[in-house]
């Protein structure tokens, strides 16, 4: 086929997102669910390890994690549900089969809303992404390769193998390699919220699988698709954004030189290769049939009602995507889009100093740039931050109420951080041991803002702004608010501008 540069194209994406669950043990046996790589194949047994009479039984917890997930992924949790072997032969699985669902996932049916990103100054769009499905299945354990380019062996770590995992399968509703991008990290933060994983990616806990392909829009008004390919295992934001973007150019490419269409060649798995920026093949991919798919005849079926669903759903937290909306009634959609993006117990701490300043955007400014500065330098969460939220609103409740500069209040902000096991009592006693609280009588301020106009140091500046330049009389703030512990500089500025220009 002759190439046609006046072609385009539209980029068509469904995602395979496979996500560890938050368990104490694997999902059919008693060995720790726990990242080890420094200690290989400690963590097994002989269920996990496919040794003979060994039987597996079903981890309640991942199921009960598992069916909180396709709760808030808006999904029907199905009443019945069953196990079923998945056959292949990897190094990594040593039972030649993967325990997972076939025909009868436990939910199905679900959809997340996202907000992808504007272009230039665009109102950001909303986009529905559905979700086919949402199923349990056991992880496979890791081949290690000896990469320095030396030859060398290829090792097998079954720590992971048993690992409980949910896999979220989307439709193809996604457009673009931004919007993949963006899904993928709206679906993280909501699992976090959830507290189903912890989401690792460079440990392997948030895994994903992109399928691609284009839909190319030919002269004559046609639209031919291309043959779908699987990128696998792509294990950050970057390489699933770099990785579509890559293998969309190169289908486009390709389809000019060969023309070939979707169901002309079997669907095809690739890799993706960060350093050199290029997906490249593995192997043409398996049909369910070659799977030879059959119910698993050492565990039983599990059923669930219709009450247990609901009290699930009741427990769920308000998602991020909720919380962000209901926080930007106060707030900018950036301001509360920082607050949110931090994790639940972040937006749960600056929900809680609000709720005691009662200035929802005050609480903001401290919260994002004065407590968010502190956990980046000292490296904690906030959990284990020195202050706890009622203390810090109690501070900012007083800078509200005029009770105190903000210049003081960091000073305060300062002290309370050095201070083990500060409450809201230990404010007023901060404030009063430094003679921070404000001064409220003008006449305390009267007799050195007179001393600083008599300064002869001050004449220039007098003398400006007398001129006009009111500016000018910023120095002489500084030097009466060092006099006068507590003054308000508002107050300050006026008195001093009034004192000169009637002097």
């Amino acid at each position: 086929m002759v190439p046609n540069k006046t072609m385009t194209y539209q980029t068509i994406i469904g995602l395979e997102v496979h996500v560890q669950l938050n368990t104490r043990t694997k999902l059919f046996c008693g060995c720790p669910n726990r990242f080890n790589p420094d200690e290989p194949n400690t963590q097994t047994c002989p269920v996990c390890l496919g040794l003979p009479g060994a039987l597996p039984v079903m981890n309640r917890k991942a199921y009960r994690l598992g069916v909180r997930t396709a709760l808030a992924l808006n999904c029907t949790i199905a009443p019945f549900t069953k196990w079923d072997r998945k056959q292949y032969f990897y190094p990594d699985l040593p039972k030649a089969y993967q325990i997972s669902q076939f025909d009868l996932p436990f939910s199905s049916d679900g959809w997340v809303d996202v907000v992808l990103p504007d272009e230039g100054d665009a109102e950001p769009t909303h986009r529905r992404v559905g979700i086919i499905r949402a199923h349990l299945e056991e992880d496979a354990g890791k081949n290690v390769h000896d990469e320095s380019g030396r030859g060398g062996d290829s090792r097998v770590d079954l720590n992971r193998t048993g690992t409980p995992l949910v896999e979220i399968v989307t439709q193809p509703d996604l457009r673009s390699a931004a919007e993949a991008r963006t899904f993928l990290q709206e679906l993280r933060l909501l699992l976090l919220y959830l507290g189903v994983s912890d989401c690792n990616m460079q440990e392997g806990s948030l895994r994903c699988d992109a399928n691609v392909n284009v839909r190319v829009h030919t002269d004559d008004g046609h639209e031919i698709a291309t043959p779908i390919v699987e990128i696998k295992n792509l294990n950050s934001f970057s390489s699933v954004e770099r990785a579509i973007e890559h293998e969309a150019e190169r289908q486009f490419a390709e389809f000019q030189e060969t023309g070939r269409k979707l169901g002309e060649v079997p669907k095809q798995t690739r890799g993706w290769n960060a350093d050199r920026g290029e997906t490249t093949p593995q192997r043409e991919k398996e049909e369910a049939a070659d799977y030879r798919y059959f119910p698993d005849p050492d565990l039983v079926p599990v059923t669930i009602g219709a009450e247990q669903v609901e009290a699930m759903r009741a427990e769920l937290p308000e998602p991020p995507a909720a919380r962000r909306e209901r926080f930007q009634v106060d707030l900018t959609p950036y301001d509360a889009g920082v607050i949110v993006d931090q994790g639940r117990a972040f937006a749960d701490y600056y929900e809680a100093v609000a709720h005691t300043c009662e200035d929802g955007k005050l609480a903001a400014n401290w919260v994002t740039q004065d407590v968010l500065r502190e956990l980046n330098d000292r490296d904690i969460e906030i959990g284990t931050f020195p202050i706890d939220a009622e203390t810090l609103g109690t501070v900012l409740a007083k800078i509200a109420a005029n009770e105190l500069t903000t210049k003081s209040g960091r000073e305060v902000f300062g002290v309370l951080l050095e201070r083990a096991g500060v409450s809201p009592a230990d404010v007023d006693d901060v404030v009063e041991e430094l003679g921070l609280a404000v001064v409220s009588d003008t006449g305390a301020l009267e007799g050195v803002i007179d001393a600083a106009i008599a300064n002869p140091a001050n004449a220039k500046a007098i003398a400006a702004v007398r001129e006009g330049k009111q500016q000018a009389v910023g120095p002489m703030i500084g030097q009466i608010m060092k006099e006068v512990k507590g003054a308000d500089a508002k107050v300050v500025r006026a008195m001093l501008i009034e004192r000169i220009e009637n002097g």
